[in-house]
């Protein structure tokens, strides 16, 4: 059943980062808190410091709150999850900052766990930082991941124009030749092709797979991945049904803009995804997860440090990734109508005790 206002919550990501730059400014037009309840977790106070750093800002209407239970429609609500004497470094990677986003990620995920909030969009983070401070994640995927028991999940890149999924995420480069087998592979394109149907209302997927060495290996001359991983891979998913096609050589698949003729791709590790990806979707990119039981989504940008505290923050990709959550839950919420609908339905016709037409001899 569809709901009139979907409640989102925000996590502030690093508070010396531009996260709260770009939440500000994507909610400063009171148009914005017509379709839906955001609900920041993170501080009232570092709100305000980033908030006065702003121009061309209009008046803002602030609600705090304890639990987004509380929180109310047309006003910015701010769970206060961090102390009060928070020091606030624009710029600056501290452990304090590190600290906060950890504390305001868990008190999210948390409100999403108690269905306070429907959604999650988190601010960016600086990994290394909360690394240094238990963190124990490369990052939220992998957090998520772990949260939620899911079995395995993608970082989905998604915009209007290009949908890009990888095989392996946070790894080192030297690891990613190891660590990709026809298995992940096949299981990617699985959560890619549910999620497009799902997710983003495609009815039938077309998946392109793109190859791990330059030129697909050159038929083995300098690399067989593509010939002994991907490919039976890519085999295995059609005979699934799975509209799957390659493996195809990254630059000429990027450069001759074949991605468009295609519903998502399929990389084989970060970099080779998210290089052309945010080449050409950077402005509206949005981090999608994948094979969650909820919804989470995150700009395609990191803290920019160096931008901090100084109005240039672009927040096109956090507005992006606000909407793009609210579409996925809504897109989900009837596709599950559907099957729910279409259920009975097919049982009923399996269970039909009405005799067949009698056969002619």
């Amino acid at each position: 059943m569809a709901k009139d206002r979907i409640t989102v919550g925000i996590s502030q990501g690093d508070t010396n980062g531009i996260g709260y730059e770009v939440i500000i400014k994507a909610l400063a037009d009171p148009r914005i808190l017509e379709s839906f309840i955001p609900v920041i977790y993170g501080s009232s106070k570092a709100f305000g410091f980033y908030r006065k750093t702003l121009h061309n800002i209009g008046n803002i209407e602030t609600h705090v709150i304890s639990s987004a239970k509380d929180a109310k429609p047309k006003v910015v609500n701010i769970v206060n999850c961090l102390p009060d004497n928070l020091l606030i470094e624009p710029g600056k990677a501290t452990p304090d900052s590190a600290k906060a986003a950890m504390t305001s990620l868990e008190c999210a995920v948390k409100g999403l766990k108690d269905g306070e909030i429907d959604v999650l969009v988190t601010a960016p983070i600086n990994k290394r930082a909360m690394d240094s401070e238990g963190f124990g994640f490369t990052g939220h995927t992998e957090y998520l991941e772990q949260q939620f028991g899911a079995g395995d999940v993608t970082m989905f890149m998604v915009s209007e124009s290009i949908k890009v999924g990888v095989v392996t995420g946070h790894i080192p480069l030297r690891e990613v030749s190891s660590a990709i087998t026809s298995e992940k592979i096949l299981s990617k394109l699985r959560m890619m092709r549910n999620s497009l149907k799902r997710d983003f209302a495609v009815d039938e997927p077309k998946i392109a797979v793109l190859g791990l060495n330059p030129h697909c290996g050159d038929g083995g001359l300098i690399g067989d991945e593509e010939r002994t991983v991907i490919l039976p891979a890519i085999q295995a998913a059609q005979a699934e049904g799975i509209m799957a096609y390659g493996p195809y050589s990254a630059d000429g698949f990027f450069g001759l803009g074949n991605y468009m003729r295609f519903d998502a791709t399929l990389a084989m590790y970060h970099d080779q995804g998210l290089v052309p990806f945010k080449a050409l979707a950077f402005e509206d990119g949005v981090n999608y997860t994948a094979g969650l039981p909820v919804v989470r989504t995150s700009p395609d940008h990191g803290t920019a440090y160096d931008m901090a505290g100084r109005d240039e923050a672009d927040p096109r990709s956090m507005i992006s990734s606000i909407y793009t959550a609210i579409d996925i839950f809504r897109n989900r919420l009837a596709y599950d109508d559907l099957l729910e609908n279409r259920l009975p339905e097919r049982e009923n016709k399996e269970k039909d005790p009405r005799p067949g037409k009698p056969q002619i001899a």
